[in-house]
């Protein structure tokens, strides 16, 4: 079974870079909603909780039910993710009198605690946060500070974690102000490292090419010999489902490539071209005049993009059924659109 780390995102933008640095860890990692926590994949190893642009006390700001996780796996919290956890647990959060944004130095760093194993005395940390943590719950530890922010990083063992209403299980919470993610804090890979492999016990088994053969094998799984239908748009997103839907299953896949005629000059021909050397059974059509004449005369830029995806959607089901004992639509796209829309 394929270990994991599970990133919730809370909507910051650092959230791709804290997974980018898990993964160069040889560590599989999925980004996943704030609100979609895989409760029962026994594949998880651990949790990070993400940054965001909102303050625990709005009124709108992501919450998370820690209970389905707290105790059973170890946590990492991140800027918000910090906060989140202190503020939920018993601690305090609070405004700060300006808005903390750059460089900083743990004045004092606990290198007893694992999460900063090999870490060196007034190691330069990146901040970026209006609210700062001013009290952390009972029983915790503060284990890094700065000049200016007393509860840089704070953490608490199995047998204080246990004891927490919310726990299942006896795992340990660590949590830490900064951005570990970001290149100006020089440790950060360091500190990710240190919970990813030592805390949450990783065995780097890793790669994106076994990546790859694992997507294969669960797809051939999935699909086995039925057949599947895919919208391309001559990007990568949808060209890189293609591939791997290709690898398992080959000419049970169908793919639909639409020409709107707002391609670049000779674009439909060449990605054409391009599919066909990558082995994919591609349907080509161009409604370049269609498009063209229901958008003649309309100049509203709205207007124009509900038509075009109007447009798009009647000419791929006008092929699409014409492709008789398909049961599966395919669609390949990136994890911030996952991420927007809370799938």
């Amino acid at each position: 079974m394929q270990q994991k780390i599970i990133i919730l995102d809370f909507g910051s933008q650092t959230t791709q870079l804290i997974g980018r640095r898990v993964r160069e860890l040889d560590t599989f990692c999925e980004i996943l909603p704030y609100n979609k926590f895989p409760k029962d994949d026994p594949s998880v190893i651990g949790v990070i909780l993400s940054g965001s642009p909102y303050s625990v006390h709005d009124p709108e700001a992501f919450k998370v039910d820690l209970s389905q996780f707290v105790g059973r796996l170890p946590v990492l919290g991140i800027c918000y993710g910090a906060q989140f956890i202190s503020h939920t647990l018993g601690g305090k959060v609070e405004k700060a009198d300006s808005r903390e944004y750059g460089r900083a130095h743990l004045k004092t760093v606990n290198v007893e605690n694992p999460l900063f194993k090999g870490f060196e005395q007034n190691s330069q940390v990146w901040m970026s946060h209006g609210d700062t943590i001013t009290a952390i719950p009972e029983g915790f530890q503060c284990i890094a500070s700065t000049d200016d922010v007393k509860f840089a990083a704070y953490a608490a063992d199995g047998a204080t974690v246990s004891k927490l209403p919310e726990a299942n299980g006896d795992k340990g919470i660590w949590a830490v102000q900064f951005h570990p993610e970001v290149f100006h804090t020089v440790q950060g890979t360091q500190l990710l490292k240190n919970f990813v492999v030592d805390i949450c016990g990783s065995t780097q088994s890793w790669s994106a090419a076994s990546f790859v053969d694992t997507t294969v094998a669960e797809l051939k799984a999935q699909v086995g010999d039925d057949r599947v239908i895919l919208g391309l748009s001559g990007g990568v997103d949808s060209s890189v489902a293609a591939v791997l839907l290709n690898r398992a299953i080959g000419n049970n896949l169908t793919c639909i490539f639409v020409d709107h005629g707002m391609l670049r000059k000779n674009e439909f021909r060449d990605v054409m071209h391009d599919y066909e050397c990558l082995g994919l059974n591609v349907i080509g059509v161009d409604a370049s005049e269609k498009f063209f004449a229901d958008l003649a005369g309309v100049t509203d830029p709205e207007q124009k993009r509900k038509i075009i995806g109007r447009d798009f959607v009647d000419v791929f089901n006008a092929e699409a059924k014409k492709i008789t004992g398909a049961k599966w639509l395919a669609q390949g796209t990136i994890y911030p659109d996952r991420i927007e829309s809370l799938n």
